[in-house]
């Protein structure tokens, strides 16, 4: 596919993946995740067969999905970089749960929701919170998808951000 919502799902994938398979240092999990990944890709035609119609096949498609591979590292960083701030944020919202207790998915979909919603000035946090409340279905359960939504609705109310400017660069993921 290669697109936005790919890039959640894989950096939902290696925040899952690497609560219960520390490598070294985030660039060998990538290097690892990216292998696997790519494992799963399936292979290109035998000569002579025509190569099915893509989004990812030529040039562009190559673009597509190098872009969203980049987004999901910077996604997957930002969460790492800012735990600190995003889980205790979680946790407030949570009313009656620790975020030790949630499930795995629950909450790293959460934790890519709020890195968007303080981080990238340039995604709306209704866009953020949709695509949560998607990966949690779509990885959990559907009762997920509810929990997840009315966490990160509060979390947004809470923050009374100003609108998001589509045109805003996004912040640094280290915070500077």
């Amino acid at each position: 596919m290669g697109t936005r919502h790919e890039a959640r799902e894989w950096a939902l994938q290696f925040l899952f993946q690497s609560e219960f398979n520390r490598a070294e240092s985030i660039d060998e999990g990538f290097k690892l995740f990216w292998e696997h990944r790519d494992e799963e890709v399936p292979a290109p035609p035998a000569a002579g067969m025509a190569a099915p119609a893509s989004p990812e096949t030529g040039a562009r498609g190559s673009r597509v999905q190098a872009k969203a591979r980049m987004f999901a590292e910077e996604l997957a960083r930002g969460v790492i970089a800012h735990h600190q701030e995003i889980d205790p944020l979680i946790a407030q919202y949570a009313e009656n749960w620790e975020i030790e207790r949630m499930g795995a998915v629950d909450r790293n979909a959460m934790r890519i929701a709020v890195f968007e919603m303080l981080y990238r000035n340039d995604i709306p946090p209704v866009v953020s919170i949709n695509e949560a409340v998607d990966l949690a279905k779509a990885y959990s359960s559907i009762e997920s998808g509810k929990f997840v939504n009315g966490i990160l609705d509060r979390i947004r109310k809470g923050l009374d951000r100003p609108a998001r400017d589509p045109n805003a660069p996004p912040a640094p993921i280290d915070g500077k």
